[in-house]
């Protein structure tokens, strides 16, 4: 019996190793890894609105730290103490709820057949109480749908109902936490009674906290068209609130002298001008609630939210840490820091276009076992996602050094982003590979796996963030950082890379059968 299934485990491995590595396709046709295909044009469809979407809300948030540095280094470094309580408090609960949203919302909306590219023609109805709609789907193909009703009803999804009241909620509970608390958190990152940054800090997260609402609500939305893999609606609503932003932000900081208080302000009427056109966008297209409480899913969503939760807490406190050590060198290492930090974030955050194209399409191929689907997404989107960083890393690397200036004038604050610039642009093919592999747990549903991965890795992490920065200062902040994404990066690879959990089909590298329709 033993030797039989020595036997049997010897044969199984041997198989794997002849038809290959699951990684394999990785390195399959990277040539044609920008090729416009029909997966190609999907991704793109849902990759390029995205990543103008994703790199509004960091451009505003580099012109306000650009307006903000004209008033000086405490006032850029108090800012950045803030922003970092600020997405603490608020990024804690939004971003488990905006990516277990988007899953949850592909998957009815593969159910339902609710596509992004929904068209209403005027056709000539086949009786005087139907209307009939014509579906354009992503292959091409039309189909046309007669609905006995003259008004036909919105359709409900439990997913979109359940994330808008867990969004409303969350949104309240840290609006009231940003309130009553950032006091005590200010003192914790370093940012003392006696502090200069502690003023302008507290003055800033006043004004912050009111936003909170609007912020996780709009984000919770753009989960829902996310999972409906449409980015152009969440595109146009931040492209208009964006420009609020930063059109306010002179007027209300210098003009009306409101300095700190008034970017803070200009931000606010931003994030909820944005729900505003998500809400009016969303009501076209479904019933926002429910008539009956129990048709609402928690229960799917919190099991699921709270591996993610988990997951979240742990990347947050390593990079609250990491703005906490930098807050311990002083205003001046705090404020380059603060720039260099907005700058990282903005270009790796853009690789999100990449991860949640990923998850929208292989989420939705799960849900109906195209598994060949899941593997040509999941290799294409890493392929571009490397190309990606590669690009980033050298538009960094050579552009930093001559747009500095624009972010502040002093001297000191623009010699420590000159020691931190190699680290912005070495880092971004990790962390674009990183946020992709990310975006592939998500779509298969990995949540645990990617929960508890996380936590792991924040361990070393955290404790070198704790111990290096008070013998090497600043840089070692960076290269505490440097490992935490690099640790990201290797737990992505582990896990596709051993054909484990959902990836399991992968040990089979031979062409999948699709299910029948």
């Amino acid at each position: 019996m033993g030797l039989s299934l020595r036997s049997a485990r010897e044969n199984e491995r041997y198989l794997v190793a002849k038809k290959g590595h699951p990684l394999r396709g990785f390195f399959e046709d990277f040539s044609s890894a920008l090729m416009g295909d029909e997966l190609g044009r999907e991704i793109a469809v849902i990759a390029l609105p995205a990543i103008v979407a994703l790199a509004a809300d960091p451009l505003a948030s580099l012109v306000d730290t650009a307006f903000i540095g004209q008033i000086g280094p405490v006032e850029q470094g108090a800012v950045g103490v803030s922003i970092s309580i600020f997405n603490l408090v608020s990024k804690m609960f939004n971003l488990p709820l905006l990516n277990v949203t988007t899953s949850f919302v592909a998957e009815d909306a593969s159910d339902k057949e609710i596509l992004s590219d929904v068209t209403e023609v005027p056709l000539e109805p086949t009786s005087p109480t139907s209307a009939t709609l014509l579906f354009m789907e992503g292959n091409g193909e039309q189909e046309v749908l007669n609905l006995q009703s003259k008004s036909p009803e919105k359709p409900f999804l439990p997913s979109v109902s359940s994330a808008l009241v867990l969004g409303s909620v969350l949104g309240l509970v840290e609006a009231l936490a940003l309130g009553f608390l950032a006091g005590p958190i200010l003192t914790i990152m370093g940012v003392g009674s006696k502090s200069p940054m502690r003023l302008p800090a507290v003055q800033y997260l006043a004004w912050r906290a009111i936003g909170a609402p609007a912020v996780v609500v709009a984000l919770t939305i753009q989960g829902v068209f996310r999972g409906f893999k449409d980015t152009k609606t969440p595109l146009y609503a931040n492209l208009w609130g964006n420009l609020v932003n930063v059109v306010l932000d002179p007027i209300l900081m210098f003009a009306l002298r409101f300095g700190v208080s008034g970017a803070a302000v200009a931000t606010v009427l931003a994030q909820y001008i944005i729900l505003g056109l998500l809400l009016w966008k969303l009501s076209q297209k479904v019933t926002l609630l429910p008539s009956h409480f129990s048709d609402l899913q928690f229960n799917h969503f919190l099991k699921s939210g709270g591996y993610l939760l988990g997951r979240t807490i742990a990347v947050l406190f390593v990079m609250t840490l990491a703005t906490s050590m930098a807050a311990r060198q002083g205003p001046i290492s705090m404020a380059g820091h603060q720039i260099c930090m907005q700058i990282w974030l903005a270009a790796s955050l853009l690789s999100d276009s990449l991860a949640l194209a990923g998850q929208a399409i292989i989420a939705s191929a799960f849900a109906k076992q195209q598994y060949k689907r899941v593997k040509e997404a999941s290799f294409r989107v890493l392929q571009i996602g490397l190309l990606f960083g590669i690009f980033m890393a050298l538009l960094l690397g050579l552009g930093m050094p001559a747009v500095s200036r624009l972010f502040s004038a002093d001297a000191g604050v623009l010699l420590v982003m000159s020691n931190l610039i190699p680290f912005v642009a070495a880092t971004q093919p990790i962390n674009s590979l990183a946020f992709v592999f990310d975006g592939l747990h998500y779509g298969a549903s990995d949540f645990a796996y990617a929960a508890y991965s996380m936590m792991l890795l924040s361990v070393p992490s955290a404790a070198f963030l704790l111990i290096f920065p008070h013998i090497w200062g600043l840089m070692a902040v960076w290269v505490g950082l440097t490992l935490f994404m690099s640790l990201r990066l290797t737990v992505g690879i582990w896990r596709v890379g051993t054909a484990a959990g959902p990836w399991e089909f992968l040990r089979d590298n031979t062409e999948f059968d699709e299910p029948a329709a």
